[in-house]
């Protein structure tokens, strides 16, 4: 087993630390939770402190899990600098595909209650004050307002995202090491394990979007997928890249 490395130390430092706090204090998720960019709780920090927020214990138990297990390998390849950055980078990516989706789903349900008559500004005040107006279910019905609901109203935590990014860059530097994994009996090549993961999230993402179907999974599927797509850019990026240093006139 391989030891664990300075930056993905400090970062497993870093969550815990961020774990505990917000256990103790509530009310931090208000700050570092990342929101719906129209809601007032919104703060321009949010997409890089909410990798640092958790959900539960099991929900930080995963993402460290993977963080020390994939991370630590890259890191030692890598070196700390460029680890550091495709881990951030990845994160942002995550964060800027949720809240895109956030947005569609969002202006989705409210168009057709722009449609009908209502005014944005009261649509967004009266959920600024966690009520909506009965007459919005004849519009957009029940699971409507759910979803205008939930995309203004709850906030993405979690470092998942980035973790996505690093099993594509593990996938891609180690495509045949098997992962073996506490849920599946069999080990799994990295190059077959990843596209498969990522295939679920996809799926699951869409059935569990208003836009594309019903009922959601409470999970951010659309963040994993938007850490692993900006992992695939950059890898495929440095690889395509690697020999620029070395070419000469």
């Amino acid at each position: 087993m391989m030891n664990i490395t300075p930056v993905v130390k400090q970062l497993l430092i870093i969550n815990i630390i961020f774990f505990i706090g917000s256990q103790l204090v509530p009310v931090a998720e208000s700050y570092f939770a990342l929101f719906y960019f129209e809601n007032p709780m919104f703060k321009f920090w949010q997409p890089l402190s909410h990798m640092f927020m958790h959900g539960g214990l099991m929900h930080i138990f995963f993402n460290m899990f993977a963080l020390y297990s994939f991370g630590s390998a890259l890191e030692h390849f890598w070196g700390g600098n460029k680890f550091l950055f495709f881990y951030i980078s990845c994160g942002l990516g995550a964060a800027l595909l949720h809240s895109f989706i956030n947005y569609l789903e969002f202006r989705n349900e409210l168009s057709y209650l722009l449609d009908s008559g209502f005014k944005k500004e009261d649509v967004l005040s009266l959920l600024n004050q966690n009520m909506f107006d009965q007459r919005w279910l004849n519009v957009i019905g029940q699971d409507g307002v759910d979803a205008l609901s939930i995309s203004y109203h709850v906030p993405a935590v979690g470092a998942s995202g980035a973790v996505y990014g690093l099993l594509v860059a593990f996938a891609f530097m180690f495509p045949n090491v098997e992962l073996a994994l506490m849920f599946i009996p069999i080990p799994i090549k990295a190059k077959y394990f990843v596209p498969g993961l990522l295939a679920i999230d996809l799926f699951l993402g869409f059935k569990g979007s208003s836009i594309f179907g019903a009922g959601s999974t409470g999970i951010a599927h659309f963040a994993h997928i938007g850490g692993a797509l900006t992992g695939f850019i950059m890898m495929w990026y440095w690889k395509k890249n690697q020999f620029n240093h070395k070419r000469w006139n």
